[in-house]
């Protein structure tokens, strides 16, 4: 599937795209511009990308390439300006049911005055899910991601990594179709960090569900993607959509010694550089030519 140009310029460079009705997830021809006083800031300039049923892809981009902002607009949280977002082949107008989203500011997301087991509940409870099936979606989904021994627990007992370990845990509940995660674990320590990244894989494993996670961390995005899907600088386009072609069983030790791990590491971090140094693929710069676009 290709992007939608005008006659006489060159489509801005697509990620990954699926044929028929492959994609879970879709994102097409998207943009995002931001009205000011001081003119419109063109965060998003085309961006055109599929994840299939069950694929973990991880989304890196320079500061302020807009990763988060396509978050939004993929979660339904914010309308684009042009493009659509489709789920399951039906378009994203607002933020769908079978989606979760598990934000970096954790502690913001969780009530303080609700144990462990009220926040994961919450969402499902206010679904009108019947009692007896929360309680074993709850309890399924505290065991997952490790935390069936301090249910009745407050957020504030617990340390940084369990409160986000909480936080996974409601979204594993609500039994999403696709789960995104935005830079969720940028606030904890480097050990605690490794534990979650392994927790991540786990629960994906295990659940298939389809997830985007985007993270300003290289070494993460090649540690847990099975592709790396790289923004270039603001507008913002697809620098390269990267396929990771390590062993499907990782381990922090073992697999960030492998000498491809090393290889592709460098790629995405390489990639990275150009992007900040306003280098763009080669069919971004023939479209930004007629583009006639405020950048950001």
């Amino acid at each position: 599937m290709q992007s939608e140009t005008t006659p006489g310029t060159t489509p801005a460079p697509a990620g990954k795209t699926l044929p028929g009705n492959e994609a879970m997830l879709s994102v097409r021809n998207l943009k995002k511009v931001y009205k000011t006083d001081g003119g419109d800031i063109e965060a998003v300039r085309n961006l055109t990308f599929d994840l299939k049923a069950g694929e973990l892809a991880c989304l890196v981009g320079p500061s302020g390439s807009g990763k988060t902002t396509l978050l939004k607009c993929i979660s339904g949280l914010m309308a684009p300006t042009e493009g659509e977002v489709l789920l399951n082949g039906t378009r994203v107008s607002g933020p769908p049911k079978k989606m979760a989203v598990v934000f970096q500011e954790y502690g913001r997301s969780l009530f303080p005055w609700m144990r462990v087991r009220e926040n994961v509940e919450l969402p499902l409870k206010n679904q009108g899910v019947p009692r007896a099936e929360r309680d074993k979606l709850v309890d399924d989904a505290l065991e997952a991601v490790g935390l069936s021994h301090v249910p009745q627990s407050y957020p504030w007992q617990l340390s940084g990594g369990m409160q986000q370990r909480v936080a996974i845990a409601r979204a594993v509940a609500y039994q999403p179709e696709v789960l995104l995660m935005d830079e969720p674990f940028a606030a904890v320590d480097a050990q605690t960090r490794a534990d979650l990244e392994d927790l991540i894989r786990t629960v994906w494993r295990k659940l298939g569900v389809t997830v985007l996670f985007v993270t300003h961390d290289i070494d993460e995005s090649v540690y847990l993607g099975e592709r790396v899907i790289i923004l270039s600088s603001s507008p913002t386009v697809i620098q390269e959509d990267l396929a990771i072609d390590l062993p499907d069983e990782r381990d922090q030790l073992n697999t960030r010694s492998l000498p491809r791990f090393t290889e592709l590491r460098h790629h995405v971090y390489e990639q990275i550089q150009l992007a900040k140094q306003g280098h763009r693929p080669a069919a971004a710069v023939q479209t930004d030519s007629g583009a006639g676009s405020a950048t950001a």
